[in-house]
């Protein structure tokens, strides 16, 4: 696997919601214009690249990420999945990847949000491929073909709308979604997924109890034999809400390696002992 490049989490122009109501969209309500290559033009000079989007690992190393306090770790060290992680703010019909995931409603015709965006960008023919599908449950998950998109295909999956007094049930519903979109990437042999916050806009999931699921069943797929296929799972946020949750929850299940935290230490004693010119 290539080795990433550090880069500093860019800075979004606006802020979106990852979902909206149930609507079926026509595609009348769609761009038709199609282009004669596979990826969007207005796409394809700014496309974000597996290999420029640095890994947990990397980011602790630059300090963007910090190791948890002891109490709060969930999970134990594990070097090697800081490699097969990453956080990435900005936008995700940019990435170069072998798969994003659309927060899609019921019947996957598209809507606003993430779910609009990726559909604008993919052009009318993953509409026309969605309409195929006959619609989706809430927890599950279909994949599709990309088309404009620097993305190879894009993974529907419908998030639960939160509320009481069933909070048990719309808990399994959102890890089923982290879980059945993982397992399609498997089952079709992608390398690269992306995941954008999935039911924490128009849909009310509160981000922290929506993280903590998402970084808890990730966690659990790629550390299994089955997630083992899997190169790289991308967290992609947009909004300094999400980037803060994601900053503080992330180190709680993917904790630094000891030589990350060593030199960092190591570089502050050597900042401080260094003498006055």
């Amino acid at each position: 696997m290539s080795s990433s490049t550090p880069i500093s989490i860019p800075e979004p122009a606006q802020e979106l919601e990852d979902h909206t109501s149930d609507i079926d969209i026509d595609s009348d309500n769609h761009d038709d214009s199609e282009t004669d290559s596979d990826t969007n033009p207005t796409l394809a000079d700014d496309m974000i690249r597996v290999s420029s989007i640095a890994t947990l690992g990397q980011m602790y190393k630059d300090g963007l990420l910090k190791a948890a306090a002891k109490e709060n770790v969930k999970r134990s060290v594990n070097k090697a999945l800081l490699e097969r992680v990453s956080l990435f703010r900005g936008d995700i019909v940019k990435l170069e990847v072998d798969s994003i995931v659309n927060a899609a409603n019921k019947s996957l015709l598209g809507g606003g949000g993430v779910d609009g965006a990726i559909h604008a960008a993919a052009g009318p023919k993953l509409v026309a491929e969605c309409r195929q599908l006959n619609g989706c449950e809430t927890g599950q998950s279909k994949i599709t073909r990309g088309y404009n998109l620097p993305s190879a295909h894009v993974i529907h999956t419908v998030g639960p709308v939160y509320g009481l007094p069933d909070i048990e049930t719309k808990a399994a519903q959102l890890s089923s979604c982290y879980k059945t979109s993982l397992q399609l990437a498997v089952e079709n042999s992608l390398k690269h997924i992306a995941f954008p916050c999935i039911s924490t806009g128009i849909y009310g999931y509160p981000i922290e109890d929506a993280t903590h699921i998402a970084l808890k069943t990730v966690r659990d797929f790629i550390e299994s034999e089955e997630g083992s296929k899997l190169e790289r799972v991308i967290f992609v946020i947009w909004t300094p809400r999400d980037k803060g949750v994601y900053e503080t929850l992330l180190p709680e299940y993917f904790p630094p390696a000891e030589e990350s935290t060593s030199t960092e230490s190591a570089e502050a004693s050597t900042t401080a002992s260094a003498p006055a010119e």
